[in-house]
């Protein structure tokens, strides 16, 4: 992996990418709030294995770029500066297929990437996204102070290390939600629904079912209004909320690989 730095909207963006020799597409890693790209090592890894240059922006106030600490005052600003590392891919490999695969927030800034730039990509893949009803930020600002209650580890995987690497993970946000990055994830919701769906682009929907930080139930409406047609769901039984970390990724892998190809043969 190497690094890159580059003017942000908020400040400095540090996109990761796994370079590959000969690379017959692009993937785009859409990391979610409180983490980082660093922690999708193995998906690079796998998307690599399958022929893809694979680039990851630390969005602004997480990882190694700028700004506060999980604050985003405006997920379109996300939206943008995963566009401008779209750039960057896109200056090293002009021919190319671009896929965005975006985990939990960046399911939901995937999503809005797809409403902007649907026409310039071949595939959409949304894990655990955030999208559609979700109800934690109206709850959360409902209160006089946002409680200090940090993700818990054991919520993402039924695999204790993934828990346990997360607890340990320097770059990790393990503080509270911060009302600024609430208020915006309920006006990008509104936004994101509102804006219609995303055409003929084909889309690959995967979930756990049980998914504690984001529902299950909640995430279907906004996925159907967003692919109404081109959808293709996985649902796996007993898996939480990161598949890619889940104690079946190996078959969460095929299936996205599987998906991969149909997408960028058609």
């Amino acid at each position: 992996m190497t690094e890159h730095v580059l003017t942000g909207t908020r400040g400095t963006l540090t996109a990761h990418e796994w370079p590959h020799p000969r690379p017959r597409y692009v993937a785009l890693l859409v990391h979610g709030y409180g983490e980082h790209a660093g922690r999708y090592q193995e998906t690079a890894g796998v998307l690599g294995g399958h022929g893809a240059a694979v680039f990851a922006p630390d969005h602004m106030g997480h990882g190694r770029s700028a700004g506060e600490r999980v604050v985003i005052e405006d997920f379109e600003d996300v939206v943008t500066d995963v566009h401008t590392v779209a750039g960057l891919a896109r200056a090293a490999h002009p021919e190319l297929p671009v896929v965005v695969i975006g985990h939990s927030m960046g399911g939901l800034v995937a999503a809005r990437y797809a409403q902007r730039y649907g026409a310039t990509l071949a595939a959409l893949v949304l894990s655990g996204p955030v999208i559609g009803n979700w109800a934690l930020p109206e709850r959360l600002l409902a209160l006089d102070e946002i409680p200090d209650a940090p993700i818990s580890p054991g919520a993402l995987s039924r695999d204790p290390a993934t828990g346990t690497a997360y607890a340990a993970d320097p770059l990790v946000w393990h503080g509270p939600m911060k009302r600024p990055t609430l208020e915006a994830f309920v006006r990008t919701l509104e936004t994101v629904a509102g804006a219609g769906g995303v055409g003929p682009l084909p889309l690959l929907w995967l979930h756990g079912d049980d998914d504690r930080l984001v529902p299950l139930p909640g995430s279907r409406g906004g996925v159907e209004r967003l692919a109404p047609d081109a959808r293709t769901e996985r649902i796996y039984a007993g898996a939480r909320h990161e598949v890619f970390h889940e104690t079946n990724k190996a078959e969460v892998f095929g299936d996205l690989i599987h998906f991969l190809d149909g997408a960028l043969a058609s």
